[in-house]
């Protein structure tokens, strides 16, 4: 297995992000692993490293998979701004991806284009308030980014 990322760790200054995500590690994804309590929206945490601190972030998004690789989607519910963990993706595209309990590395590839679209159509099919925050986002003037995170071992 490849080194998992190193550095110092900070946590989530969301209560939720926090509770998901020790919930989620500790128990190697056997809790935890899906949003709210719908089983239908299984989540997969990533650690990226700052992009300004390079200390080390967990989230918990959307389970989107194809294929040995996986999705994320920087869409913060349709607000006008990315959420803080594109800067990162952007500035240190290798993270560190957990689904179930062993953690890999990847690297994150911003997309666009027929790949984006593609990708987009399996996300609001694991999703579907994703339906509902792209409209909110063009609305202020943002295209929701979304990476490609593909497998480095």
């Amino acid at each position: 297995m490849a080194d998992l990322l190193e550095g110092e760790y900070v946590e989530s200054s969301a209560q939720w992000v926090r509770d998901q995500v020790a919930l989620y590690e500790r128990t190697g994804g056997k809790e935890g692993w899906h949003l709210l309590d719908r089983e239908d929206w299984p989540i997969v945490v990533i650690t990226s490293k700052g992009a300004k601190s390079g200390k080390l972030r967990k989230n918990p998004v959307m389970r989107v998979e194809h294929e040995g690789k996986y999705l994320a989607v920087a869409s913060k519910g349709g607000a006008p701004e990315n959420p803080v963990w594109y800067a990162n993706f952007l500035a240190n595209p290798v993270v560190q991806l957990q689904d179930g309990p062993e953690p890999r590395l990847y690297k994150a590839r911003e997309i666009s284009g027929r790949e984006y679209d593609e990708w987009w159509e399996r996300a609001v099919a694991v999703y579907e308030p994703y339906a509902e925050y792209k409209p909110r986002a063009e609305a202020a003037g943002r295209t929701i980014p979304m990476f490609v995170l593909e497998p480095l071992d």
